[in-house]
């Protein structure tokens, strides 16, 4: 496999505190993904090494190989197929294929929903390493812009709020499916990111999958405002 920059930031893992790039023989990386690896430090290791010698079961105990009915938390720890962050991580990919297909629906739309692509990205990256999601704007604009022109469309587009029905047209129809995967995924991730009191531990996840949804329907007033 030829791993670019993009397949190179996806496959970042986490180990002993450190991230590492696990190469497999025969597997090559693009000068790009070469050049980013170094850039942040992240060492290249032989991917017989991302194997560890026993798995950790989020219960207690160890299993030395892999039960079917399980999954990766992490690199280290095993958990069943139907814990909420396995859950969660289903429901983005679902969000990243409507979103995708978002792109297909106009060349206008490449460009704004890739960021969003981008950030849905590395919010599972983030998850798997369980590191801190570090953002600052979607699309150009801030967490406080992007209510702004959501709350107030019809003073930034000319464009009041609506309710989207076929006549929009198709595109409109498509930014509409994504925004409601986008709200799934958020809600699927109150129940993965709680804890037993209802106290959100990723509230950073949270109020990315709340902007990425919010962008979706500024979209959706954009385009409405031009038809």
């Amino acid at each position: 496999m030829l791993y670019n920059e993009e397949a190179a930031r996806a496959n970042v893992r986490n180990r002993d505190g450190r991230r590492v790039f696990y190469l497999g023989k025969g597997d090559q990386l693009t000068s790009s993904a070469r050049d980013w690896l170094s850039r942040e430090r992240i060492e290249i290791l032989p991917a017989e090494q991302a194997r560890p010698e026993r798995y950790a079961l989020l219960g207690g105990g160890f299993v030395e190989e892999k039960p079917e009915q399980l999954t990766h938390l992490n690199a280290q720890v095993l958990v069943p197929k139907t814990h909420p962050r396995i859950a969660f991580r289903g429901k983005l990919d679902t969000l990243e294929a409507e979103l995708i297909l978002c792109q297909l629906a106009d060349p206008e739309l490449v460009t704004p929903v890739g960021e969003i692509l981008m950030l849905a990205r590395k919010i599972i990256q983030c998850d798997v390493l369980e590191q801190p999601l570090k953002w600052e704007k979607l699309c150009g604009l801030t967490e406080a812009e992007q209510r702004k022109r959501s709350h107030f469309p019809q003073e930034y587009y000319g464009q009041s709020h609506f309710m989207p029905s076929a006549a929009d047209g198709a595109v409109i129809a498509r930014l509409n499916r994504t925004r409601c995967a986008a709200r799934e995924a958020e809600l699927a991730a109150v129940e993965a990111f709680s804890d037993r009191e209802g106290n959100p531990t990723r509230l950073d996840i949270l109020q990315a999958l709340n902007r990425m949804s919010s962008m979706l329907y500024i979209l959706m007033i954009r385009w409405k405002g031009k038809i």
